[in-house]
């Protein structure tokens, strides 16, 4: 077949994000085992964190990132918001 690999686009601090990806990308790892599985994450900030358990959601999603995918990029939500802050202003 044709399929070379897998992009995944997530958040490490929502449920959804963290919770199903973590779920997701163990299931590719067993179904499609030699694929590549890249993610492209955002992980969450301190800072501007509206969620009391974004951190204890990044760890548990830290561990499945490790573990399955091939290739992480990671980016801080801190970041990203003053990037936007200040071109989108």
């Amino acid at each position: 077949t044709g399929l070379q690999g897998f992009m995944i686009f997530h958040s490490f601090g929502g449920g959804t994000g963290s919770g199903f990806t973590s779920l997701l990308l163990n299931r590719l790892s067993i179904d499609y085992g030699k694929k590549t599985k890249t993610e492209f994450a955002i992980y969450p900030s301190p800072q501007i964190s509206c969620v009391v358990v974004e951190p204890y959601n990044s760890v548990l999603c830290s561990h499945a990132m490790l573990e399955h995918s091939d290739v992480a990029f990671l980016v801080d939500n801190e970041a990203i918001y003053d990037i936007c802050r200040r071109n989108l202003d």
